[in-house]
């Protein structure tokens, strides 16, 4: 697969033949063609394919001179052109549905506000966190909240068992409807553990994912994990994130995905200054650290393992809570 600055050296000796165009469309061409190739796009008709060709050639344009000025250093993170590529921003929208908060999220006190707290952690390394899952296979489903609450407990339950299971978004997004979510149009992450206190939950194996709404088949004789609770903490406050998240474990967040640098991270610390406080997609913070001087949260994505740093993204830490990530920090508890 070419990244944004592999496409982008061809595109960078166009800038020099005039100002008129910016490259020559046609020097693209098996470019376009293996990309498809590599991410399994048909268009029903020549018409869509020159539609979804301009979208992909103005996202490579956006990639190309955000990569060009962070090889001047300008950017701590790169981006790369990746299945989203011809997507209008209706459609990647669809990925995150509708997120909005609880206004009575439980938020607690913390008893371990004074612990000494590492300067890095990294829960994939103590077997807590489960493969990168995408929620886009095989169709656009905007469960993110789903992958969020099975990713926070299958941390937990790892922790109190030694077993490291995969669990089922789909018996959530399926299920819990009268809980307050939305199925594939959204949803959020508390909601869903006040179905698993309440039902109990299945794992992926025995509710595999199917990406669409469904009718409800939970059996609780199959069920692999429940919880007693679950609490927020205080919001905007990184550094009780930061003792949460190395005491009890993968934290669920809330952050604005909106931004088209995020759709395309490649690697690096994700610093954008234009991320906002309005929360549009749920993600799982599984530890964190520090990268060439910048701090980060280590975050484990819902969009499968070609998006960014094989499924992750480090997103800027101690930032005025940039993207809002420490605004609705939750986690379950066994």
């Amino acid at each position: 697969m070419f990244t944004g600055l592999m496409l982008g050296s061809l595109l960078l000796v166009s800038l020099c033949v005039g100002e008129a165009a910016m490259f020559d469309s046609k020097q693209l061409d098996d470019h376009w063609d293996l990309w498809k190739i590599t991410h399994g796009k048909t268009y029903q008709d020549e018409v869509e394919n020159t539609h979804r060709r301009g979208l992909w050639e103005k996202n490579l344009m956006l990639i190309t001179m955000h990569n060009l000025e962070a090889s001047m250093g300008l950017h701590s993170y790169e981006l790369g052109m990746n299945f989203m590529g011809d997507m209008t921003q209706e459609e990647i929208h669809q990925f995150t549905g509708k997120l909005i908060p609880p206004t009575d999220l439980k938020r607690a006190p913390l008893t371990f506000l004074d612990a000494d707290v590492s300067d890095t952690v990294d829960w994939r390394e103590y077997g807590c966190v489960t493969r990168v899952k995408d929620q886009s296979q095989p169709h656009i489903c905007g469960s993110c909240w789903a992958f969020t609450a099975v990713g926070a407990l299958e941390g937990q339950l790892a922790l109190k068992t030694g077993k490291l299971v995969d669990l089922s978004p789909q018996n959530l997004v399926d299920c819990s409807t009268q809980y307050g979510t939305h199925g594939c149009h959204g949803g959020f992450y508390t909601n869903a553990f006040n179905y698993i206190k309440d039902h109990g939950i299945e794992s992926e194996a025995s509710y595999p994912y199917k990406a669409e709404d469904g009718q409800c088949h939970h059996n609780s004789n199959n069920n692999v994990a429940t919880l007693i609770d679950h609490t927020c903490l205080a919001p905007g406050d990184e550094y009780k994130m930061k003792q949460a998240v190395f005491t009890i474990g993968p934290i669920a967040v809330a952050i604005d995905a909106k931004p088209e640098e995020f759709k395309f991270y490649k690697g690096g610390v994700y610093d954008n200054p234009m991320c906002t406080q309005d929360v549009t997609h749920a993600v799982v913070v599984v530890g964190y650290g520090t990268e060439n001087g910048k701090d980060y949260w280590l975050v484990k994505n819902s969009w499968g393992t070609s998006y960014g740093e094989a499924g992750y993204v480090k997103m800027s830490r101690n930032k005025n809570n940039q993207c809002g990530i420490a605004l609705h920090p939750c986690y379950p508890i066994m």
